[in-house]
């Protein structure tokens, strides 16, 4: 069974999953995402259902962990917690711009629904919901899908996160994502586009080439707040800005989107988060991959070869020539 080990440096937990070393790999011409596997249904827009591999769950056996190396420092404890699959059309080969502002709608939908019925659990501590899209991120099936991770426990990075928008409260009585906000807009350099609801932009620090932020402009915790006319815009300003990175270089852009919110069960804290997604990619040009070297991965020095203004200057252009082509 799947296992969470303390790192007493960083103070996180470690996921030990062995049962997922055993997927199976998948040729291109078998997809289990498609209805012809007979796994799903034959009639569908948007679909959810759970990982067949894992790495947390909620039926964890009744039998004691392991007691090898256990020690003061070695904390140990089930894996508990829920991974689902979240199939966002029947097409095998469609992007999320190709669907429709509508058919999107449905998947903010599911998504909301999906994360309503995991908040109800209160062991569930963080729900994250994210895609890894292209194999240079590590995607095995190409058919498209997300996934959604519910945790026992508030994973570092989003700890951290959340811990700055805290502390930002306390000592300027605002929230620290709203003035990221309000500054890009009103900067513009970084500014890629935007909607009613949301805005989109290469953010001052980005840690790499094109890692694209989607903001909420009215301040929300979660998606699960959204009206109607924001769940609308969030589907909107999805699609216009995966058409964009589509549209940069002429191929599928590989990435890996990431949905910050605030946690959940968890009290008062966080409740200064600011919703958000966030763009992960390999890419720093067309023909050139940007590599996580020892500074990036020992020491979580990241360092941007490219400059954000450059990049988000790119993505407009790529945006407009999106956009015209949807119009014409």
């Amino acid at each position: 069974m799947a296992e969470l080990r303390w790192n007493p440096l960083l103070k996180d937990w470690v996921i030990i999953a062995p049962k997922r070393q055993g997927r199976p790999v998948i040729s291109k011409e078998q997809c289990p995402f498609c209805v012809s596997s007979g796994k799903v249904p034959k009639d569908y827009d948007v679909y959810s259902f759970e990982n067949d591999f894992p790495a947390l769950s909620q039926n964890l056996p009744d039998e004691t962990l392991p007691s090898y190396d256990v020690h003061e420092v070695n904390k140990i404890k089930g894996a508990y917690g829920k991974c689902e699959v979240i199939l966002y059309s029947p097409e095998h080969k469609a992007s999320l711009h190709q669907l429709s502002v509508e058919h999107l709608k449905k998947l903010v939908e599911l998504w909301i629904e999906r994360f309503n019925a995991l908040k109800a659990d209160e062991r569930i501590k963080y729900i994250y919901i994210f895609e890894n899209r292209g194999e240079l991120v590590g995607a095995t099936i190409s058919h498209p899908h997300g996934q959604i991770y519910g945790y026992s426990y508030i994973p570092k990075r989003a700890m951290l996160e959340l811990e700055s928008c805290e502390e930002y409260f306390r000592t300027q009585n605002t929230c620290l994502i709203c003035e990221m906000l309000k500054n890009e807009i009103n900067n513009r350099d970084r500014m890629i586009l935007e909607n009613d609801s949301f805005a989109a932009f290469i953010p001052f620090f980005s840690e790499c080439p094109y890692g694209v932020y989607i903001v909420s402009k009215s301040h929300k915790n979660n998606l699960g707040q959204f009206n109607a006319r924001e769940r609308s815009d969030l589907a909107g300003i999805l699609k216009d800005i995966t058409g964009s990175l589509d549209m940069l270089f002429h191929y599928p852009f590989p990435y890996m989107m990431c949905m910050q919110q605030g946690p959940v069960n968890s009290g008062d804290f966080g409740a200064h988060s600011h919703f958000h997604i966030e763009f992960f990619s390999p890419m720093r040009s067309k023909d050139s991959q940007k590599f996580n070297a020892s500074g990036e991965t020992g020491a979580w020095a990241h360092i941007n070869p490219t400059r954000p203004e450059e990049k988000a200057l790119e993505l407009r252009r790529a945006y407009m020539q999106y956009r015209d082509g949807i119009q014409g």
